[in-house]
């Protein structure tokens, strides 16, 4: 494993920031993977910087970025310019860039319906991508499937509301949770110990 890849590992809770107090909180927290969902491309550079001095690795959502536009050069600029740890996106132009300049590159797929689901498939086989992140993460039988079907680690994010729904998904065999929920990190970090 390169330095890069040991320095973005995964860990089992990822929290997903909405809000700037939560990124203020979750700089002084344990987690060392935080989720940048919602952001404005104005502060894309300062918070990432913030981020890296405070010793965490950083996944931006590119296609959440307000003011970035989601093609070669918005990716570029995320990797290149804000030097993210990672970049999440449903395109897989933004998933190929990401790999090519030697940062993870995490697919997302919505569970819609089978015919979405094999047309996810058909684009991961292209893309191949470090993780994929499902969505609803509350899906314990597709969670499973996707991870089987695609030999790739999975990320359950999306209506993961409870501690019950992120074990419910990680012991379904998702590599991680993302959740945009306070109580669920709390909970990590007082009653588990993991994160």
């Amino acid at each position: 494993m390169d330095q890069q890849k040991q320095r973005t590992r995964l860990t089992r809770i990822l929290p997903a920031i909405r809000q700037m107090k939560d990124f203020d909180w979750l700089l002084a927290s344990p987690y060392e993977t935080l989720v940048l969902l919602e952001s404005h491309v104005g502060q894309l550079r300062s918070m990432v910087r913030e981020a890296k001095r405070a010793g965490k690795t950083m996944y931006v959502h590119a296609d959440l970025v307000h003011g970035l536009k989601n093609d070669d050069y918005g990716a570029d600029f995320l990797c290149q310019d804000i030097k993210v740890d990672g970049l999440i996106s449903t395109r897989k132009n933004m998933v190929l860039k990401a790999k090519k300049q030697g940062i993870s590159g995490i697919q997302r797929l919505f569970l819609l319906d089978s015919m979405a689901l094999e047309t996810s498939y058909r684009q991961i086989e292209l893309t191949r991508p470090d993780y994929i992140e499902v969505l609803p993460g509350v899906v314990p039988d597709l969670i499973a499937e996707v991870k089987e079907r695609t030999g790739l680690p999975v990320i359950a994010g999306g209506l993961i509301r409870t501690a019950v729904d992120a074990e419910t998904a990680l012991q379904a065999g998702a590599a991680a949770v993302t959740t945009s929920e306070k109580a669920i990190w709390k909970h990590y970090i007082q009653n588990r110990g993991e994160y």
